[in-house]
Protein backbone atom coordinates (compact mmCIF):
# COMPACT_ATOMS: atom_id res chain seq x y z
CA UNK A 1 0.00 0.00 0.00
CA UNK A 2 2.98 2.32 0.52
CA UNK A 3 3.86 2.57 -3.16
CA UNK A 4 0.35 3.62 -4.40
CA UNK A 5 0.20 6.05 -1.49
CA UNK A 6 3.43 7.66 -2.72
CA UNK A 7 1.95 8.00 -6.21
CA UNK A 8 -1.13 9.68 -4.82
CA UNK A 9 1.07 11.89 -2.69
CA UNK A 10 3.13 12.95 -5.73
CA UNK A 11 0.01 13.65 -7.81
CA UNK A 12 -1.45 15.66 -4.97
CA UNK A 13 1.69 17.79 -4.86
CA UNK A 14 1.10 18.72 -8.50
CA UNK A 15 -2.54 19.56 -7.94
CA UNK A 16 -2.46 21.50 -4.66
CA UNK A 17 0.56 21.85 -2.32
CA UNK A 18 -1.65 22.47 0.71
CA UNK A 19 -2.96 18.90 0.44
CA UNK A 20 0.55 17.48 1.11
CA UNK A 21 0.65 19.02 4.56
CA UNK A 22 -2.68 17.41 5.38
CA UNK A 23 -1.48 13.98 4.18
CA UNK A 24 1.75 14.18 6.17
CA UNK A 25 -0.15 14.94 9.35
CA UNK A 26 -1.23 11.56 10.82
CA UNK A 27 -4.12 13.20 12.64
CA UNK A 28 -5.67 14.45 9.41
CA UNK A 29 -4.66 11.67 6.99
CA UNK A 30 -7.99 9.86 7.29
CA UNK A 31 -9.95 12.89 6.16
CA UNK A 32 -7.39 14.04 3.57
CA UNK A 33 -7.29 10.78 1.60
CA UNK A 34 -10.89 10.79 0.33
CA UNK A 35 -10.74 14.56 -0.18
CA UNK A 36 -7.79 14.05 -2.53
CA UNK A 37 -9.73 11.69 -4.72
CA UNK A 38 -12.66 14.11 -4.84
CA UNK A 39 -10.22 16.82 -5.88
CA UNK A 40 -8.61 14.69 -8.58
CA UNK A 41 -11.93 13.68 -10.11
CA UNK A 42 -13.10 17.32 -10.05
CA UNK A 43 -10.01 18.72 -11.79
CA UNK A 44 -9.77 15.96 -14.41
CA UNK A 45 -13.45 15.34 -14.96
CA UNK A 46 -12.91 14.81 -18.69
CA UNK A 47 -9.75 13.28 -20.08
CA UNK A 48 -10.64 14.19 -23.67
CA UNK A 49 -10.62 18.00 -23.36
CA UNK A 50 -6.96 18.43 -22.38
CA UNK A 51 -5.89 19.16 -25.97
CA UNK A 52 -7.64 20.20 -29.15
CA UNK A 53 -6.28 17.23 -31.13
CA UNK A 54 -7.82 14.58 -28.82
CA UNK A 55 -11.04 12.94 -29.98
CA UNK A 56 -13.69 11.89 -27.51
CA UNK A 57 -15.35 8.46 -27.89
CA UNK A 58 -18.42 10.25 -29.29
CA UNK A 59 -16.33 11.70 -32.13
CA UNK A 60 -16.19 15.25 -30.74
CA UNK A 61 -13.40 17.79 -30.30
CA UNK A 62 -14.37 19.24 -26.95
CA UNK A 63 -12.04 22.23 -26.98
CA UNK A 64 -13.52 23.31 -30.30
CA UNK A 65 -16.96 23.13 -28.74
CA UNK A 66 -15.74 25.20 -25.80
CA UNK A 67 -14.50 27.83 -28.26
CA UNK A 68 -17.90 27.87 -29.94
CA UNK A 69 -19.48 28.52 -26.55
CA UNK A 70 -17.45 31.72 -26.26
CA UNK A 71 -19.16 32.93 -29.44
CA UNK A 72 -22.56 32.41 -27.82
CA UNK A 73 -21.48 34.57 -24.87
CA UNK A 74 -20.37 37.52 -27.01
CA UNK A 75 -22.60 40.48 -27.78
CA UNK A 76 -25.02 39.92 -30.63
CA UNK A 77 -24.28 40.65 -34.27
CA UNK A 78 -26.73 40.37 -37.19
CA UNK A 79 -26.28 40.42 -40.93
CA UNK A 80 -28.64 40.49 -43.91
CA UNK A 81 -28.44 41.24 -47.61
CA UNK A 82 -30.53 42.21 -50.57
CA UNK A 83 -29.78 41.95 -54.27
CA UNK A 84 -27.72 45.14 -54.15
CA UNK A 85 -26.71 45.71 -50.52
CA UNK A 86 -25.40 43.87 -47.45
CA UNK A 87 -25.90 45.24 -43.92
CA UNK A 88 -24.34 44.41 -40.55
CA UNK A 89 -25.67 45.38 -37.12
CA UNK A 90 -24.02 44.86 -33.75
CA UNK A 91 -24.47 45.56 -30.07
CA UNK A 92 -21.51 47.21 -28.35
CA UNK A 93 -20.56 46.49 -24.75
CA UNK A 94 -18.76 48.68 -22.24
CA UNK A 95 -16.79 47.30 -19.33
CA UNK A 96 -18.14 49.99 -17.00
CA UNK A 97 -19.88 53.32 -17.09
CA UNK A 98 -16.48 55.03 -17.21
CA UNK A 99 -15.28 53.17 -20.32
CA UNK A 100 -16.09 53.52 -23.99
CA UNK A 101 -17.92 50.83 -25.95
CA UNK A 102 -15.96 48.16 -27.79
CA UNK A 103 -16.09 48.27 -31.56
CA UNK A 104 -17.81 45.26 -33.08
CA UNK A 105 -17.78 46.21 -36.78
CA UNK A 106 -14.43 46.39 -38.58
CA UNK A 107 -13.49 47.46 -42.10
CA UNK A 108 -11.20 45.04 -43.95
CA UNK A 109 -11.16 46.69 -47.38
CA UNK A 110 -13.39 49.16 -49.20
CA UNK A 111 -15.54 46.21 -50.38
CA UNK A 112 -15.31 43.94 -47.30
CA UNK A 113 -16.21 44.37 -43.63
CA UNK A 114 -16.88 42.11 -40.69
CA UNK A 115 -18.86 41.92 -37.45
CA UNK A 116 -17.78 39.78 -34.52
CA UNK A 117 -19.10 37.93 -31.50
CA UNK A 118 -16.73 36.43 -28.95
CA UNK A 119 -13.18 37.35 -28.00
CA UNK A 120 -12.40 40.77 -29.42
CA UNK A 121 -8.64 40.18 -29.23
CA UNK A 122 -8.90 37.11 -31.47
CA UNK A 123 -11.04 39.07 -33.92
CA UNK A 124 -8.42 41.82 -34.04
CA UNK A 125 -5.77 39.25 -34.99
CA UNK A 126 -7.99 37.81 -37.73
CA UNK A 127 -8.81 41.29 -39.05
CA UNK A 128 -5.10 42.01 -39.36
CA UNK A 129 -4.62 38.75 -41.28
CA UNK A 130 -7.50 39.52 -43.65
CA UNK A 131 -6.19 43.03 -44.35
CA UNK A 132 -2.74 41.68 -45.20
CA UNK A 133 -4.30 39.16 -47.58
CA UNK A 134 -6.25 41.92 -49.35
CA UNK A 135 -3.20 44.17 -49.60
CA UNK A 136 -0.99 41.38 -50.96
CA UNK A 137 -3.58 40.41 -53.57
CA UNK A 138 -3.99 44.02 -54.69
CA UNK A 139 -0.21 44.47 -54.87
CA UNK A 140 0.33 41.33 -56.96
CA UNK A 141 -2.73 41.41 -59.24
CA UNK A 142 -3.67 45.10 -59.17
CA UNK A 143 -7.29 44.34 -58.26
CA UNK A 144 -9.34 43.83 -55.07
CA UNK A 145 -9.38 40.30 -53.73
CA UNK A 146 -12.60 38.36 -54.46
CA UNK A 147 -14.44 37.68 -51.19
CA UNK A 148 -14.88 33.95 -51.76
CA UNK A 149 -11.08 33.50 -51.97
CA UNK A 150 -10.52 35.51 -48.80
CA UNK A 151 -13.16 33.57 -46.91
CA UNK A 152 -11.66 30.27 -48.04
CA UNK A 153 -8.27 31.33 -46.69
CA UNK A 154 -9.88 32.48 -43.43
CA UNK A 155 -11.72 29.18 -42.98
CA UNK A 156 -8.45 27.30 -43.54
CA UNK A 157 -6.78 29.43 -40.87
CA UNK A 158 -9.58 28.54 -38.45
CA UNK A 159 -9.31 24.86 -39.32
CA UNK A 160 -5.54 24.64 -38.78
CA UNK A 161 -5.97 25.55 -35.13
CA UNK A 162 -8.23 22.51 -34.65
CA UNK A 163 -5.62 20.10 -36.01
CA UNK A 164 -2.37 21.45 -34.55
CA UNK A 165 -0.86 20.46 -31.22
CA UNK A 166 -0.44 23.14 -28.51
CA UNK A 167 -2.69 25.65 -30.26
CA UNK A 168 -6.19 26.71 -29.35
CA UNK A 169 -9.07 27.58 -31.69
CA UNK A 170 -10.02 31.20 -32.21
CA UNK A 171 -12.79 32.02 -29.75
CA UNK A 172 -14.71 34.31 -32.09
CA UNK A 173 -17.43 34.03 -34.70
CA UNK A 174 -17.50 36.39 -37.69
CA UNK A 175 -20.17 37.74 -39.99
CA UNK A 176 -18.53 39.10 -43.14
CA UNK A 177 -20.29 41.28 -45.71
CA UNK A 178 -18.66 41.82 -49.07
CA UNK A 179 -19.28 42.79 -52.67
CA UNK A 180 -17.63 40.80 -55.43
CA UNK A 181 -15.56 43.28 -57.46
CA UNK A 182 -16.31 41.38 -60.68
CA UNK A 183 -19.99 40.53 -60.49
CA UNK A 184 -20.95 43.39 -58.10
CA UNK A 185 -23.13 40.96 -56.13
CA UNK A 186 -23.31 41.30 -52.33
CA UNK A 187 -22.49 38.36 -50.07
CA UNK A 188 -22.90 37.47 -46.40
CA UNK A 189 -20.59 34.86 -44.88
CA UNK A 190 -20.39 33.31 -41.41
CA UNK A 191 -17.37 31.59 -39.85
CA UNK A 192 -17.01 29.75 -36.55
CA UNK A 193 -14.07 28.37 -34.51
CA UNK A 194 -14.52 24.90 -36.03
CA UNK A 195 -13.42 26.15 -39.46
CA UNK A 196 -16.85 25.82 -41.06
CA UNK A 197 -17.83 28.46 -43.60
CA UNK A 198 -21.42 29.33 -44.54
CA UNK A 199 -23.07 31.84 -46.83
CA UNK A 200 -26.42 33.29 -45.73
CA UNK A 201 -29.21 35.57 -46.81
CA UNK A 202 -29.51 36.63 -43.16
CA UNK A 203 -27.98 35.41 -39.91
CA UNK A 204 -27.31 36.33 -36.28
CA UNK A 205 -24.67 35.22 -33.78
CA UNK A 206 -23.88 35.99 -30.15
CA UNK A 207 -25.81 36.14 -26.89
CA UNK A 208 -29.63 36.10 -27.15
CA UNK A 209 -29.34 35.90 -30.94
CA UNK A 210 -32.20 33.39 -31.23
CA UNK A 211 -34.78 36.19 -31.12
CA UNK A 212 -32.92 37.98 -33.92
CA UNK A 213 -32.85 34.81 -36.03
CA UNK A 214 -36.58 34.34 -35.47
CA UNK A 215 -37.25 37.88 -36.69
CA UNK A 216 -34.99 37.43 -39.73
CA UNK A 217 -36.65 34.13 -40.65
CA UNK A 218 -40.04 35.80 -40.45
CA UNK A 219 -39.15 38.70 -42.77
CA UNK A 220 -36.42 37.28 -45.01
CA UNK A 221 -38.67 37.06 -48.06
CA UNK A 222 -38.78 40.86 -48.28
CA UNK A 223 -35.00 41.33 -48.07
CA UNK A 224 -34.01 40.74 -51.76
CA UNK A 225 -35.94 43.78 -53.01
CA UNK A 226 -35.55 45.96 -49.91
CA UNK A 227 -33.85 49.35 -50.07
CA UNK A 228 -30.84 50.31 -47.98
CA UNK A 229 -32.84 52.19 -45.34
CA UNK A 230 -35.29 49.32 -44.97
CA UNK A 231 -32.47 46.82 -44.47
CA UNK A 232 -30.93 49.01 -41.79
CA UNK A 233 -34.25 49.26 -39.95
CA UNK A 234 -34.66 45.47 -40.18
CA UNK A 235 -31.18 45.02 -38.69
CA UNK A 236 -31.98 47.37 -35.81
CA UNK A 237 -35.30 45.67 -35.19
CA UNK A 238 -33.54 42.30 -35.01
CA UNK A 239 -31.08 43.74 -32.48
CA UNK A 240 -33.88 44.99 -30.21
CA UNK A 241 -34.62 41.45 -29.05
CA UNK A 242 -30.93 40.88 -28.23
CA UNK A 243 -30.63 43.73 -25.72
CA UNK A 244 -30.20 42.44 -22.19
CA UNK A 245 -32.49 43.24 -19.26
CA UNK A 246 -34.15 46.64 -19.16
CA UNK A 247 -31.60 48.25 -21.49
CA UNK A 248 -32.69 49.90 -24.70
CA UNK A 249 -31.16 50.14 -28.15
CA UNK A 250 -29.47 53.54 -28.40
CA UNK A 251 -26.95 55.29 -30.59
CA UNK A 252 -24.27 54.54 -27.97
CA UNK A 253 -24.64 50.74 -27.84
CA UNK A 254 -25.64 50.06 -31.47
CA UNK A 255 -23.69 50.26 -34.71
CA UNK A 256 -24.57 49.62 -38.35
CA UNK A 257 -22.37 49.04 -41.39
CA UNK A 258 -23.26 48.47 -45.03
CA UNK A 259 -21.59 47.82 -48.37
CA UNK A 260 -23.17 47.66 -51.82
CA UNK A 261 -22.71 47.83 -55.56
CA UNK A 262 -22.34 51.60 -55.53
CA UNK A 263 -21.34 52.01 -51.87
CA UNK A 264 -18.01 51.38 -50.21
CA UNK A 265 -17.97 49.92 -46.72
CA UNK A 266 -19.57 52.56 -44.49
CA UNK A 267 -19.95 52.55 -40.70
CA UNK A 268 -22.89 54.32 -39.00
CA UNK A 269 -22.53 55.18 -35.33
CA UNK A 270 -23.60 57.92 -32.95
CA UNK A 271 -25.57 60.80 -34.45
CA UNK A 272 -25.48 59.25 -37.93
CA UNK A 273 -27.49 56.31 -36.58
CA UNK A 274 -30.12 58.36 -34.73
CA UNK A 275 -32.48 58.93 -37.73
CA UNK A 276 -32.82 55.18 -38.21
CA UNK A 277 -33.52 54.68 -34.50
CA UNK A 278 -36.24 57.35 -34.70
CA UNK A 279 -37.74 55.58 -37.69
CA UNK A 280 -37.64 52.30 -35.76
CA UNK A 281 -39.47 53.92 -32.84
CA UNK A 282 -42.18 55.28 -35.13
CA UNK A 283 -42.55 51.86 -36.68
CA UNK A 284 -43.00 50.31 -33.23
CA UNK A 285 -45.68 52.86 -32.34
CA UNK A 286 -47.57 52.09 -35.56
CA UNK A 287 -47.47 48.37 -34.79
CA UNK A 288 -48.84 49.03 -31.29
CA UNK A 289 -51.71 51.08 -32.77
CA UNK A 290 -52.53 48.28 -35.20
CA UNK A 291 -52.58 45.77 -32.34
CA UNK A 292 -54.92 48.02 -30.34
CA UNK A 293 -57.26 48.34 -33.35
CA UNK A 294 -57.30 44.57 -33.76
CA UNK A 295 -58.12 44.10 -30.07
CA UNK A 296 -60.96 46.64 -30.29
CA UNK A 297 -62.33 44.90 -33.37
CA UNK A 298 -62.31 41.53 -31.63
CA UNK A 299 -64.07 42.98 -28.59
CA UNK A 300 -66.75 44.55 -30.83
CA UNK A 301 -67.34 41.22 -32.56
CA UNK A 302 -67.70 39.46 -29.21
CA UNK A 303 -70.24 42.03 -28.01
CA UNK A 304 -72.28 41.69 -31.22
CA UNK A 305 -72.23 37.90 -30.92
CA UNK A 306 -73.40 38.01 -27.29
CA UNK A 307 -76.19 40.48 -28.20
CA UNK A 308 -77.42 38.17 -30.97
CA UNK A 309 -77.42 35.18 -28.62
CA UNK A 310 -79.41 37.06 -26.00
CA UNK A 311 -82.01 38.16 -28.59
Amino acid sequence: FARPWRCCWWAASLCRPKLINQVRDPASSKSAFPRFFILSFTMFRNQYDTDVTVWSPEGRLLQVEYAMESVKQGSACVGLRSNEMAVLGALKRSVSELSSHQKKLVEIDHHIGMGLAGLTADARSLAKYMRHECWNHKYVYGAPKPPHLLMGDLADKHQRTTQTYVRRPFGVGLLVVAVDPRTKNPHLYQTCPSGNLYEYYASAIGARSQSARTYLEKHHESFPTAAKDDLIVHALQALVGCVSGDDELTKENASIAFVGKDNKFTLLEGDALQPYLDRLELRGNDDDDDDDDDDEGEETKKEETEAMEES
